[in-house]
């Protein structure tokens, strides 16, 4: 296959198409400027698609002093949820107390509270943990979400199923998002907005100029050559090797790589509540209402060395996570139960920190200017992606530069008030009443009022096409395809939706042929 030359000089390229450099590439275009991203996978297939999947402040950052974080996260979370209000939707976290808690000992409130009040011996008191919360409360902005509680769990759906040695509870709020839809969304509002969002395509070289870049990719389409003002390294995991291997610099700061992995299980439990829950390391998980009929559980913080290979969950990793909840709960985890598992590796900021759990998650945006301009993310976490990509574009100091955007702008199908969400899935309810109604909540949960985008005027669920499993036809296949960047069957049943948990081999085999003849 010849080379291919693209012959437009785009403002920027980005690298890299998880939450970070998708959120670039769609900041930047709502500003006018022309953007191109590859992805050598598919959209959120690392790390931005294996996180825990909240939008949260990070209560246990406190215990580290990290108040700008835990401030700028919170005061975030309410804006994302706005602007997404059908991907993202607010959840109450429940906290079992015991008097045998304690901190991870290289938080600097462990230290103090050993020298000021020795006789704790590392124990999080009662009035400590409410104080936090009160902090967690207060610290950012807070409309939508309401405020910490504290409650007897005796005769309670949530102390019913925790192990009777736990007699009081702390609830907070977070917000829970899809992670992946997330991703898959933003990049379809950049392709609206005109940017060139390329999956499957691999940057192999590049070569830099006084005033431009020259990017090789290889792709679909076999090889092309682009041009570009500026290049974004938003390449995760692989942001290093990206500047030495590729880009043939010596990188300004060092990433720290670190494994989280998560297990999922039927049901543990009949409320839609999560458990923040604290172990004897002093560490934390949570356990969280998944896809309906499961729960989550995760996460893990293992140093991880090769960005190359694939992670994977380890025996060690399952065995602390079902030992864990086990801790709290009546019934016990083992392996058994697990229905499914996933791990991926965080690309976070060497600051030096002497364990995983303490490395922070604070962002630094590295820029070379010594001749067309290249700027490296490092670090950061979902939360802060929308402000990560404001401040990525200041700092390219791009010429007739418009003001921000994004914090207003919803994303594709969250185009409504949250206070109206009863009304709207009323109306998709008249609007299909052949449709039960359970799945089309499922439907409104990935697309929001885009949901007629999907469905179209089918009358009946003969008009949806053939149906392979799980609640996905056709027509919602379709979709994906044109409008969410899906090729194979992993993308779809995994990333744009998670009905791999309830398809069999038999339905994917037909998705696999379905695809096939569609490319």
């Amino acid at each position: 296959m010849s080379e291919i030359k693209s012959k437009k000089l785009y403002d920027i390229f980005v690298i890299g198409g998880g939450v970070n450099g998708v959120a670039i590439a769609r900041d930047a275009s709502g500003r006018g400027f022309s953007v191109a991203l590859a992805e050598m996978n598919d959209l959120a297939s690392a790390t931005s698609g294996s996180s825990t999947k909240l939008f949260h402040g990070g209560l246990r950052y406190l215990e580290y002093m990290e108040f700008k974080l835990v401030r700028d996260s919170l005061k975030e979370r309410e804006v994302l949820l706005r602007n997404m209000p059908h991907i993202a939707w607010p959840m109450r976290f429940i906290l079992p107390f015991s008097e045998k808690m304690k901190f991870k000992i290289e938080t600097p409130v462990f230290k103090f509270i050993s020298l000021c009040m020795p006789w704790l011996k590392g124990r999080r008191p009662s009035w400590l943990v409410r104080s936090g919360l009160f902090l967690y409360d207060n610290i950012g902005y807070r409309k939508f979400l309401k405020g910490t509680t504290s409650y007897s769990l005796d005769g309670t759906r949530e102390g019913e199923p925790l192990l009777k040695s736990f007699k009081k509870a702390f609830e907070y709020s977070d917000v829970w998002v899809q992670d992946t839809r997330l991703v898959s969304l933003m990049a379809q509002d950049a392709k609206i907005r005109g940017a060139k969002i390329m999956t499957y395509t691999k940057v192999t070289s590049v070569a830099r100029y006084k005033d431009f870049w020259n990017i090789t990719v290889l792709g679909v389409n076999g090889t092309e050559i682009f041009r570009a003002k500026n290049l974004v390294n938003a390449g995760g995991p692989w942001v290093d090797k990206i500047i030495t291997k590729t880009v043939k610099l010596m990188p300004k700061s060092n990433i720290r790589l670190v494994k989280g992995s998560h297990i999922v299980i039927k049901k543990l439990y009949n409320h839609d509540k999560c458990y923040f829950l604290q172990g004897r390391d002093g560490r934390i998980i949570f356990t969280i209402p998944y896809e309906d009929d499961y729960t989550l559980i995760g996460t893990t913080d293992v140093n991880y060395e090769n960005s190359d290979k694939s992670p994977e969950i380890s025996t060690d990793e399952i065995n602390y996570l079902c030992d864990f909840v086990s801790s709290y709960f009546l019934k016990t985890v083992s392996l058994k139960d697990i229905v499914w598992k996933y791990s991926g590796v965080r690309p976070l900021y060497d600051d030096g920190a002497k364990s995983a759990t303490a490395a922070t998650r604070e962002y630094v945006l590295n820029i070379d200017n010594d001749q067309a301009p290249i700027l490296s993310v490092y670090g950061g976490k979902i939360t802060t992606h929308r402000k990560l990509a404001e401040e990525a574009l200041d700092k390219l100091s791009l010429s007739n530069s418009s003001e921000n955007w994004t914090h207003t702008a919803p994303l594709p199908g969250g185009e409504f008030d949250i206070e109206k969400i009863l009304s709207i899935k009323d109306e998709l309810i008249k609007t299909y009443p052949f449709a039960n109604i359970n799945w089309l909540n499922t439907l409104f949960k990935r697309y929001g009022v885009n949901v007629r985008a999907v469905l179209g005027d089918a009358k009946s669920y003969e008009d949806l096409g053939h149906h392979f499993s799980g609640g996905l036809y056709q027509v919602e296949v379709k979709y994906l395809i044109e409008n969410e960047f899906a090729k194979t069957a992993e993308d779809i049943l995994w990333r744009r939706t998670k009905i791999g948990l309830k398809i069999d081999k038999v339905a994917e085999k037909k998705l696999k042929s379905f695809l096939k003849k569609e490319e």
